[in-house]
């Protein structure tokens, strides 16, 4: 139920494939920390639901082209916690609660909604915030153009340490590096 949700959301969102896409993108970095063939199935299945919570935002709000108002960036901003309350109901889906809750946390401490820093946030988010963001910058959005891959890439590298786990970072970089036409079909599809 929960897929189907997310799936519509990304039609209402003008993001069709984002959740796969995001999925696809933070693989490569996850494969890099270790994790194993489990761990990796459930960042597959756990990564579309990220923005779950986005069904709770109003479309006026979500396809808003220009500059959003304190009000509609705090309605932006309450996603990731209806996220994680539409997950926290079904018991199956508990293993994507990081990948929903946390993943607009920043490395340094000034993301939300809780305001985790460095290694309080759980791997997971620290992953996904990093494929989600990148996705993001090579997607056209209503407020702006899409960016290339080379400028979303010096976005990433600028972005470590204040807004990425660095580590994490450095290996979607250098996976990117190492496998850009695989990477840029995945991002593509």
């Amino acid at each position: 139920m929960l897929a189907s949700i997310a799936r519509a959301l990304e039609e209402r969102d003008h993001a069709l494939g984002h959740g796969a896409r995001v999925a696809a993108l933070a693989e490569p970095v996850a494969l890099e920390l270790g994790w194993d063939r489990s761990r990796i199935r459930g960042l597959r299945w756990a990564a579309p639901l990220h923005d779950v919570g986005k069904v709770k935002i109003r479309p006026e709000v979500l396809g808003k082209a220009g500059r959003l108002t304190h009000e509609e960036m705090e309605e932006i901003r309450s996603h990731p916690a209806a996220g994680a309350r539409l997950v926290i109901e079904m018991r199956r889906f508990h293993d994507a609660l990081p990948y929903v809750l946390f993943h607009h946390e920043r490395w340094d401490g000034g993301g939300y909604p809780a305001g985790l820093s460095r290694r309080r946030i759980p791997i997971e988010a620290r992953i996904l915030a990093i494929a989600d963001a990148f996705d993001a910058m090579i997607s056209p959005r209503p407020y702006r153009h899409a960016l290339t891959h080379d400028h979303a890439l010096a976005e990433v590298e600028a972005g470590a340490g204040s807004q990425f786990d660095p580590v994490a970072a450095e290996f979607f970089v250098s996976a990117w590096a190492e496998g850009w036409d695989t990477w840029q079909r995945a991002a593509a599809s």
